[in-house]
C-alpha cells in the first residue's frame, strides 16, 4: 500500500520568511506598490495581500524582539544616545 503524498497549502509561499529584516521590508514595499498599482488580477492580489500580511507581522516581531534586547542592555547601564559625550 502506498501513501499518496498531498500537495503542500496553497499559503506556503505566502509564509516563506525572507532572509533578512530589510530583505523582507523590501518585498513589503515592492507588494504594496503592486497593490497600489491596481493592475494585479484578483487572484493574484489575493495572494499579494495575504504575503505582505506575513510579511508585515513577520518585520513587526524582528523590531519586538530587537526593542527587547535594547530594554536589556539599558538596563545594564547603557547611556541614552543624547547622554553620549
Amino acid at each position: 500500500m502506498t501513501k499518496t503524498k498531498t500537495p503542500p497549502p496553497a499559503d506556503t509561499a505566502a509564509q516563506a520568511v525572507p532572509p533578512s529584516y530589510e530583505a523582507g521590508l523590501q518585498e513589503l514595499e515592492n507588494l504594496v506598490a503592486q497593490m497600489e498599482s491596481g493592475q494585479l488580477p484578483l487572484a493574484q492580489l489575493l495572494q499579494t495581500y495575504q504575503r505582505g500580511a506575513f510579511l508585515l507581522s513577520h518585520c513587526r516581531s524582528q523590531l519586538q524582539a530587537v526593542e527587547a534586547q535594547i530594554k536589556v542592555l539599558e538596563a545594564g547601564g547603557l547611556k541614552p544616545w543624547g547622554d553620549v559625550e
